[in-house]
């Protein structure tokens, strides 16, 4: 492997850091090589809370990786989530400056720059503008206008903005760990590589990842992003009620949540025991797996119906065709996907990361749905995705993707 061959992504949650590294092989497939995972404490709904937690969370992570693959990395692609992120749409129009020879990429430019000059607090910085559709004169819908003749183009784009200290912070901590950050992408817009169809995305889906600080989300209609939103409950809320209908301590409720969670009671037995440890060094004792599916129901319900009201907000609730594809950790439990058909009232499904080959049992899993779901998108616009220049800004970068994105067209 060369280091051009070598994709690493980076994974920062609330409750764990994970790392995976890929190489493109001979028949430019992504292949995965190493795997590293290590739990999260200095992080705190995507944003960083101890940075030396963090640095220390982010070497082992990546170590482990290292180790496995046999190789050194030297820079990552990092997702980013959290409810610092907000999102919003925007609308550019600009004249065609040569119209004899058809719309340029210097013209997508220039229309992408018109739909962003917008009012951003300096409190704020934009991670993404992601092109939706382009009508030229009045010729609407269109995914790829580079070469067609027209006099006015105009552009409809998704934002997304994320906190400065927010994403300071995390780059420090990478930096910190001797490592470059290569790009810096939406976690959820990320994960949708690795477990969305083409077809999925033109029908109309959301895609829910469940973390464990928050619930982020995103709506796919007609080929592109059109809505991203988060809720600031997750996993630990999960975990935490556990702890306390159970009166365990917060870490063995967080193994009792991934060994016996179930998010409908009525699925399993009353009959059906486990044993739970005490707090303080208390007895352990036998309590009825169902008494853990009634704590863990209602809040699974208060966060779908929070993502729902969402949804109905957003205005697209009536065109979620493909319905709902789950991701996260949480998207493990027993019994998710009925409880979010009965919610949603729409079709569900695990969303299981795919498009790579090498160690894929390590990682199909919903849990590593973020960490592919970079690779694949370093894999798929390596040339827009360059170092993180922190000189340069956001925006140059931002610009530097779509237009390197026209010309591979």
């Amino acid at each position: 492997m060369t280091k051009e061959d070598i994709i690493t992504a980076l994974d920062l949650g609330t409750t764990k850091i994970s790392a995976i590294i890929a190489e493109v092989n001979e028949k430019d497939e992504v292949n995965v090589v190493g795997v590293g995972t290590t739990p999260s404490y200095g992080l705190r709904r995507g944003v960083v809370v101890n940075l030396d937690k963090t640095v220390a969370g982010i070497r082992q992570a990546v170590g482990e990786a290292e180790l496995m693959a046999g190789v050194k990395v030297n820079n990552v692609v990092v997702g980013i989530a959290g409810d610092h992120i907000k999102s919003f749409n925007s609308r550019g129009v600009i004249a065609v400056s040569r119209t004899e020879e058809g719309i340029s990429n210097e013209d997508i430019k220039r229309v992408i720059e018109q739909a962003k000059a917008v009012t951003i607090p300096m409190d704020r910085k934009i991670v993404h503008v992601l092109p939706q559709d382009y009508t030229v004169d009045d010729q609407t819908g269109i995914k790829e206008p580079v070469g067609m003749a027209g006099i006015r183009l105009e552009a409809e784009v998704h934002i997304v903005s994320a906190a400065v200290t927010a994403v300071s912070n995390i780059i420090k901590s990478i930096e910190r760990a001797n490592l470059s950050v290569r790009d810096i992408i939406l976690q959820p817009y990320a994960s949708s590589f690795a477990v969305l169809d083409e077809e999925e995305k033109e029908l109309g889906v959301c895609l829910i990842d469940v973390g464990g600080g928050t619930t982020d989300f995103a709506i796919f209609f007609e080929g592109s992003i059109r809505h991203t939103s988060v809720v600031g409950l997750g996993g630990v809320n999960i975990t935490n009620d556990i702890a306390i209908g159970l009166r365990t301590p917060r870490a063995q409720a967080e193994e009792i949540k991934k060994r016996y969670g179930v998010a409908i009671a009525s699925l399993v037995d009353t009959n059906e025991m486990m044993e739970v440890p005490g707090v303080g060094g208390r007895k352990k004792r036998e309590v009825s797996r169902q008494i853990l599916g009634s704590i863990i129901e209602p809040r699974m319900e208060e966060i779908f119906s929070l993502v729902e009201r969402e949804i109905k907000r957003s205005g697209f609730d009536d065109r979620l065709t493909a319905g709902i594809v789950l991701t996260g950790g949480t998207a493990k439990m027993e019994g998710i996907d009925q409880l979010a058909e009965r919610i949603f009232d729409l079709p569900v499904k695990i969303g299981i990361p795919k498009g790579i080959v090498g160690l894929t049992d390590a990682v199909s899993d919903p849990v590593h749905a973020g960490g592919i779901g970079l690779i694949l998108y370093g894999y798929r616009h390596k040339e827009e995705t360059g170092f993180f220049d922190k000189k340069a800004g956001f925006f140059d970068k931002i610009i530097k993707r779509i237009v390197n994105w026209f010309k591979s067209i």
